[in-house]
């Protein structure tokens, strides 16, 4: 029998990548049996194609919110995102959420794309929830693009939520503006994240919007340390290393850590010679040596330790003033124990808190 609902924690399937999409179905069904609320997907073009694995998630869970967290506006026509959005909602009886994020210029630059700006973020999300409204758009022209006519028929018979993932401040008060969730990034300190939900909030109120209206995740790496080592290093040096690789500078900036680390990261012989995604392809030695070349502070913006550790740190960052907690780089099996533990602390009144917004 699936335990009682946690509406305020989420996790996300296949983290890290797979080359088995199929995993995701045994992971939601286990996320479901925890009572956890929501299952996030991120994407990857291979065989992590969201719009698929999150229909696949839709038709095998009953109960559990599933969201895109996160897809690229300009990787698809916005036709066959709100059909996909419709369709979800359809299928999931109003359980999805759709997610979208700037991307990272890394990958979008050599596919023909760029990294979304703030205007085209906010029209495309306009004619997302225009269209999943039921409403017939002619002459479209603005920031993410121009097309004479767009519109889902039928009409779709409920909205589809929609959800950003965030960095800095313009990103945030988009947010507060034109979503109903906001992810922040895995890592953020405390001081970042705290931060970030201030951001939100004052926009909402200086907009005229309710700001528990926009529910903040935080997408929190939660490591227990008797994992195989190598797992272990895996989903903490190597995950914080991957993200380092992508957009270091962002990150850096965003927490306010010195700088000096990064270079010399990138500097680093055993770095320069993994020619990709640190997180996949570094072997342990490489992984045990990337890690004395990261500050402790820096990974210590995670939950990482016993699964007694892990579930305050976890309930710590509702301190923080964030709706939810994403518990990242763990499956639901992984997670069981820390989930158990959770329940021990958990403080009364939060299931009612963070059931009020969407996920």
């Amino acid at each position: 029998m699936p335990a009682s609902p946690l509406p305020e924690l989420g996790f996300y399937a296949l983290a890290g990548g797979s080359l088995n999409p199929r995993d995701a179905i045994n992971e939601v069904r286990d996320a479901e049996e925890l009572g956890l609320g929501t299952a996030f997907l991120s994407e990857r073009l291979n065989v992590k194609e969201s719009f698929t694995i999150t229909g696949a998630l839709g038709a095998t869970s009953t109960s559990i919110g599933i969201a895109t967290g996160v897809t690229n506006f300009n990787t698809r026509h916005p036709l066959v995102t709100a059909a996909h959005g419709a369709t979800m909602q359809a299928l999931t009886g109003g359980r999805y959420t759709l997610g979208i994020g700037r991307g990272i210029d890394l990958m979008l630059r050599p596919m023909g794309l760029r990294m979304a700006t703030t205007a085209q973020l906010e029209d495309f999300a306009h004619l997302i929830r225009r269209l999943c409204d039921g409403e017939v758009i002619q002459d479209h022209q603005g920031p993410a693009g121009s097309w004479p006519l767009l519109r889902v028929s039928p009409a779709p018979s409920q909205g589809v939520p929609l959800l950003i993932t965030a960095f800095g401040p313009n990103t945030l008060k988009l947010a507060a503006r034109a979503f109903d969730a906001v992810v922040l990034h895995t890592f953020f300190s405390d001081e970042t994240t705290r931060r970030c939900v201030q951001t939100v909030r004052e926009e909402c109120e200086r907009i005229g919007r309710d700001p528990a209206s926009v529910r903040i995740w935080s997408c929190y790496a939660t490591v227990r340390n008797d994992l195989p080592e190598e797992t272990f290093l895996l989903k903490t040096t190597g995950r914080l290393a991957g993200y380092l690789q992508g957009y270091g500078d962002l990150l850096v900036a965003t927490n306010d850590w010195d700088p000096a680390p990064l270079e010399r990261f990138r500097a680093d012989p055993t770095v320069r010679s993994i020619r990709g995604p640190i997180d996949s392809l570094a072997t342990p030695a490489q992984l045990e040596h990337i890690g004395s070349l990261l500050p402790e502070e820096w990974l210590a913006s995670a939950a990482i330790g016993t699964s007694q550790e892990c579930a305050a740190a976890v309930d710590a960052q509702f301190d923080l003033g964030v709706d939810g907690v994403i518990m990242h780089g763990a499956t639901p099996e992984e997670l069981a124990p820390v989930v158990d533990a959770y329940r021990a602390v958990r403080r009364h009144g939060r299931a009612s808190a963070s059931a009020a917004v969407t996920a």
